[in-house]
């Protein structure tokens, strides 16, 4: 095995003489022994860090380290009393707060620079491994995010290097890294030059960029992630491992890997996420179910495992055990290659003038609605809903959900059916406030309730009979600049996804969801992800988009992802059209929606 010391043409002066510590990782490596990395720090501190809506989940862990420094310590003390070789500094976040300019730090001295912080983090974890009885033995890694790799990144690390002058850590942990730009290498490469060892953390798994709740982002494609493990054992770089997906994500990528690189490589998963009602933990996995995983990556290759988010010291004392006296091994993991493309089609009722039970469609019975500044203008796949709901008198004595409301065109027109009450979800609060304005336009206000929230950390807070929802299906370009920690689309379908993990939290007993659809996601992963999650699906009603209407444009990923799945849209005369499928959701083995007429 190549190890990364003076093998590499580089001049790394410390990463060539490693300290005491950091040559004892090595030694362990070089000598079949598994390094055990700590666990996490923020979700075991939850009580301390809380669900501040102020706060930028990018630091929700870092401000525990000025709001109660001596939990901190007394957590890194714990990891390192239980045997953990390499404890973390708690600093994941520092680079969100360099790079957004505005985000302050405070403790009850007032302001803290973010170079102190990190300066706090490194003596935090050394007086706990000294506390320990371990202080020459336990490597202290400094953590931080991927927000590091941005055009300002290098200066960054520059003030890193400055920070730590007096007492610098044993190595860098680079964490939670999604897609491989042309700026990590440069990133990369400036980390190195502080003379400090580096490890990089990535989210990914053998589909892909992966998230935390195990969506895959795609790219990079085919053996790319593989050739960039490569170059960067190449750059010097001193491990590479999988952190911050589910453990059952991590399963085959080591293997897959040690046929790219002679890196040591390593695992470190997360067991759950932070939400807007707290840390959502993983309860399947226990400390027992933990350490059968943590062998099963051993069995792959792994030479470093670990802990993220969700996962604690109790975890990490079950996996040193079964971890003792095994050496990696040479397991391979195969997958089975997908099912063939399914096809879906419905036909729309024919239009006439009055609908089968009389009722008069000339004029249409279109609720009144108005569009406000900063919310889009409903597109040809609401108005299908709103024609689905209206046509069929949906929600009638149901509670009800809208997610997506924009407008509010749908919860209005849930309103009006009948519903005994409705509540809309939409991201903007522009859109909220102009659904609530919506519903006393057409006097049902005492009906309709409104909330500003982000699908992802979203916890239902009640079970509804009927859900509808409106989301955004666009394939983005992951190697597109990125607006926030969270990767870029790349299939277009991390919302729709999403909404399937939560329909169990969300849909009573004998209820139904209608979501609309876009072609260019493609039907399969739908059908296949609700099938796993124990429901059925159908088409009700279809329509057709213009790329023009959501100001979008056949991109070269919307090509991408048609070529490697069941995606697809039409073109015609030059223009290009989408197909939206209106899909009615229910469980598995139950009867369909009831349609309630008057």
């Amino acid at each position: 095995m190549t190890l990364p010391t003076s093998a590499h043409p580089h001049e790394r002066p410390r990463a060539e003489r490693p300290d005491a510590r950091y040559a004892r990782l090595l030694h362990m490596i070089a000598s079949d022994r598994c390094v055990l990395l700590d666990g996490a720090t923020g979700s075991e501190l939850i009580d301390v860090v809380g669900t501040r809506p102020e706060l930028d989940e990018q630091l929700w862990g870092v401000t525990a380290t000025l709001d109660a420094p001596d939990r901190v310590q007394a957590l890194h003390r714990r990891y390192a009393e239980l045997g953990c070789d390499v404890v973390t500094t708690n600093t994941w976040g520092l680079a969100t707060a360099v790079r957004e300019g505005g985000v302050r730090l405070h403790d009850e001295g007032g302001p803290v620079h973010w170079m102190d912080v990190a300066r706090r983090g490194v003596r935090a974890a050394r007086a706990a491994c000294a506390e320990a009885g371990r202080a020459e033995e336990v490597a202290v890694a400094f953590s931080l995010n991927g927000d590091v790799d941005t055009p300002d990144g290098a200066e960054t690390i520059r003030l890193l290097a400055r920070a730590f002058d007096a007492d610098p850590p044993d190595l860098i942990l680079l964490e939670t890294l999604s897609l491989v730009r042309t700026s990590t290498y440069q990133t990369v490469e400036s980390l190195l030059a502080t003379g400090l060892p580096v490890w990089l953390g990535f989210r990914h798994c053998r589909h892909g960029v992966c998230g935390v709740y195990g969506e895959h982002w795609g790219g990079p494609e085919g053996d790319a992630f593989g050739r960039a493990a490569r170059r960067f054992e190449e750059l010097g770089v001193g491990a590479l491992l999988i952190n911050c997906i589910p453990p059952d994500h991590v399963t085959g990528m080591l293997s897959w890997l040690r046929d790219f690189t002679d890196l040591p490589l390593g695992a470190y998963p997360n067991l759950g996420y932070l939400s807007a009602a707290g840390w959502r933990q993983e309860t399947s996995v226990a400390d027992e179910r933990y350490a059968e995983l943590a062998l099963a990556w051993r069995e792959e290759g792994a030479q470093i495992v670990g802990g993220c988010c969700g996962v604690g010291p109790d975890h990490l004392a079950r996996a040193r055990d079964a971890l003792a006296d095994t050496r990696p091994g040479h397991r391979r993991v195969t997958r089975a290659s997908a099912s063939q493309d399914e096809a879906l089609a419905a036909h729309a009722p024919a239009r006439r003038w009055s609908d089968q039970r009389g009722r008069e469609l000339f004029p249409l019975p279109f609720p009144d609605i108005v569009v406000e500044r900063g919310v889009p203008v409903p597109s040809q796949a609401s108005l299908m809903v709103w024609k689905h709901l209206s046509r069929e008198r949906l929600g009638a004595g149901r509670r009800c959900l809208d997610i997506g409301c924009e407008s509010g065109l749908q919860t209005v027109a849930l309103a009006l059916n009948g519903a005994t009450h409705v509540h809309a979800l939409d991201i903007s609060p522009a859109a909220v406030a102009n659904t609530l304005t919506n519903a006393f336009r057409n006097g049902v206000a005492d009906r309709v309730s409104a909330s500003a929230v982000d699908l992802y950390p979203w916890v239902p807070d009640d079970r509804y009979e009927l859900i509808v929802a409106t989301l955004s299906q666009m394939p983005l370009d992951p190697f597109g600049p990125p607006v926030t920690h969270r990767p870029l689309d790349y299939w277009g379908r991390s919302l729709i996804d999403h909404l399937i993990r939560l329909l169990p939290e969300a849909l009573a007993a004998g209820g139904h969801a209608l979501v609309t659809q876009l072609s260019i996601v493609g039907a399969r992963a739908t059908i296949e992800n609700l099938e796993r999650a124990g429901y059925d699906s159908r088409v009700v009603d279809y329509t057709f988009v213009g790329f023009d209407e959501l100001h979008q444009e056949p991109s070269e990923q919307i090509e991408r992802v048609e070529q490697r799945s069941d995606a697809y849209h039409i073109e015609l005369g030059g223009r290009h059209v989408m197909v939206a499928y209106l899909i009615e959701i229910t469980r598995a083995g139950g009867k369909g929606a009831v349609n309630v007429a008057e």
